[in-house]
């Protein structure tokens, strides 16, 4: 009598399911300042940043343009249309060369419901956002420019998160880190200039963050 043993079916890998083509799940390569969505368009999928970097912006009904948050490789965005939010309410552009998995808004709740590591994995990151949106209000309101620039170069260059932190970073220009901040392309230019002095960041058609940099943030 022969028994036939039966492969045990592998467990659901997060980082699988968003690294592969499958049902609802794209990947797209976009170029450097590529439009991936625009405000006002209709929201009915969430983005996943493989490689690469996005920046998100909001314009005003007087035409002000505002730099809500930059995003890297394992960031989502877009994740808004999981509520009830029918259409973006911000614009999403490649800084970088990016590869970005785009999912459907069905396979997503699908999968929340069916795959509670997956449904860990987002509610972890939809937190860690709100706790970094909370990081930037306060920032916004009690600390100085340059301390805000400071601050916004290092999370660019991924200081403080886990893994080891990317200290060159893609070219950024001085009116968009003005908008991060909310100040003026002058001010920042002088604190660029005073940071590069310092030698505090290296730039020359890239830019290079260095830990030293920390001194400005934590200096009172």
């Amino acid at each position: 009598m022969t028994t036939t043993t039966r492969k045990k079916k592998p467990g659901f890998r997060p980082e699988t399911f968003l690294a592969e083509v499958g049902k609802g799940r794209t990947v797209v390569a976009y170029q450097k300042d590529a439009v991936i969505f625009a405000q006002g368009e209709a929201a009915n999928s969430v983005f996943y940043i493989q490689k690469g970097k996005v920046k998100l912006t909001v314009v005003s009904e007087q035409g002000k343009e505002a730099v809500i948050a930059m995003l890297g490789a394992a960031d989502f965005f877009g994740e808004g249309c999981l509520t009830v939010q029918p259409f973006r309410m911000a614009t999403a552009t490649a800084m970088s060369e990016c590869s970005i998995m785009r999912l459907e808004k069905a396979v997503v709740m699908q999968i929340l419901h069916e795959e509670p590591a997956f449904a860990e994995l987002l509610l972890s990151y939809m937190l860690t956002r709100t706790m970094r949106i909370e990081e930037d209000l306060v920032d916004q309101l009690f600390n100085s420019s340059e301390k805000r620039l400071a601050r916004a170069l290092l999370m660019m260059a991924n200081f403080g998160k886990d893994g080891q932190p990317e200290t060159v970073i893609p070219k950024i220009s001085q009116e968009t880190l003005a908008e991060m901040i909310g100040t003026t392309r002058s001010r920042v230019s002088f604190f660029m200039n005073k940071f590069r002095k310092m030698g505090f960041i290296k730039y020359n058609g890239t830019l290079e963050v260095h830990s030293s940099l920390l001194n400005v943030v934590l200096h009172d």
